[in-house]
């Protein structure tokens, strides 16, 4: 058994490319104001959706040519694999690491980019031209771009990277999981840098499924920016969104000898499932499970629950959203005017499935090294059950000022699987 003390893991570098911003700086503006990144879509309309709204990153032709060069982009359709060699890519140098020299790859450095599923649309397009006997015309990159593990291995060849290199996938808990993953291997002395996160495409073909679930709102078509209601009493269903958040953790080690900005730590984590057992199915959560994790989470990171400042839950503004809180207030022991502060980032940017957790977590990392909390958007009264255990005074409308300590960030996904993390404010 080896006695290697296990390192302290830090986060030095971010990426996001959101529904309301497509880069950290203009992020963090969008959820200290409240931006909605929720737009309606003619597409969705032109198709009959029942919901027509969704968030979907909006990108400048001039943005794609600095990532993608004309021969790469000659056949590319794949949005979420955009997105995520975009946001990767700004967390790599943000972390102000190097690439690879081109006789050797970077050894302590791994990616763990997780995804749903990956180009929607181009296996659309490639079903099409199979069908009509044009397989030649497919191009030699539709592989890639459809495969799930595309984006890391994408991404690898751009950085260098010679440590692990895989996706995971995990529904909605993706890329809070992806962090987690990256987080234990370089404790346990793995690796040195690992670049985590998760992506997901937008389009139709990605959301049409849940549209047929009815459990999107439908009411909201003509007022976007108020359809995603999480913590309200008249929240009526998610809506979909896109995107991808990236994150370079580090053990603490490296990056004091590289002398590198050091946006938190990562206390610790735990991932879990309910096994569709208790009031668990394929697509709810069970609540015992719910309530492990975050008591796992906690044990990892040796926090009190009586520390944790902010909760970030995952709050998809569906019927369940009280039952989320009722499972923190248990876990917790904490309820009243106890309660940590709490918010949903999914008012302004929308449910991004696979890359919501990844998204979210840049969120809560700039409300750490900000000294902030994000205000929540569209609360016009607090849902009742919600109310019963929490002071509303508790889920902030505005955005304040705090001195964060630490702060617990949780994902659930589609499956029973779930995934919660703590960070901490990191002081040298």
């Amino acid at each position: 058994m080896s006695n290697r003390k296990l390192e302290r893991v830090v986060i030095t570098g971010l990426g996001v490319v959101a529904p309301n911003a497509v880069n950290v700086e203009e992020f963090h503006n969008a959820l200290q104001t409240g931006t909605s990144g929720l737009r309606h879509v003619k597409e969705l309309e032109r198709l009959n959706f029942g919901c027509q709204v969704a968030g979907t990153p909006q990108l400048s032709q001039e943005l794609i040519n600095s990532h993608l060069t004309p021969l790469q982009q000659r056949g590319f359709n794949a949005s979420g694999m955009l997105y995520g060699i975009i946001a990767g890519k700004e967390a790599y140098a943000d972390a102000g690491l190097t690439l690879a020299a081109q006789d050797d790859a970077l050894m302590d450095f791994g990616i763990i980019m997780g995804t749903g599923q990956s180009g929607g649309a181009k296996y659309r397009e490639a079903i099409h031209l199979i069908d009509e006997g044009k397989v030649r015309r497919l191009g030699s990159t539709s592989v890639i771009q459809t495969m799930s593990s595309g984006i890391s291995a994408w991404l690898a060849g751009e950085l260098g990277a010679g440590n692990l290199v895989t996706s995971n996938s995990s529904a909605c808990s993706t890329g809070t999981e992806a962090l987690i993953m990256g987080y234990e291997r370089i404790r346990q002395g793995k690796a040195k840098q690992m670049l985590v996160g998760a992506t997901s495409d937008s389009g139709p073909y990605i959301w049409g499924g849940f549209d047929a679930m009815r459990i999107l709102p439908t009411g909201y078509n003509d007022d976007p920016t108020a359809a995603s209601r999480p913590f309200s009493s008249d929240a009526a269903g998610f809506v979909p969104g896109s995107g991808a958040g990236a994150l370079v953790l580090e053990s603490l080690s490296s990056a004091i000898d590289r002398r590198a900005t050091i946006y938190a730590e990562v206390s610790g984590g735990a991932l879990n499932a309910g096994g569709h057992r208790g009031d668990g199915s394929m697509t709810a959560p069970n609540g015992a499970a719910v309530q492990r994790v975050i008591r796992m989470a906690l044990n990892d990171a040796n926090v009190a629950a009586n520390q944790i400042d902010v909760i970030n839950g995952h709050m998809t503004a569906t019927g369940k959203d009280a039952y989320e809180v009722n499972n923190w207030v248990k876990a917790l022991e904490r309820s009243g005017s106890t309660f940590p502060w709490m918010n949903s980032f999914k008012s302004s940017i929308g449910h991004c499935l696979a890359a919501a957790g990844a998204i979210e977590l840049i969120g809560c990392v700039l409300q750490l090294q900000r000294g902030t909390i994000y205000q929540n958007n569209n609360i016009n009264s607090l849902h009742k059950d919600i109310a019963a255990v929490v002071d509303p005074g508790r889920i902030p409308t505005t955005t304040i000022d705090l001195d964060i300590q630490y702060l617990m960030k949780a994902s659930f996904g589609f499956g029973d699987v779930n995934a919660c993390v703590v960070l901490k404010k990191y002081e040298s």
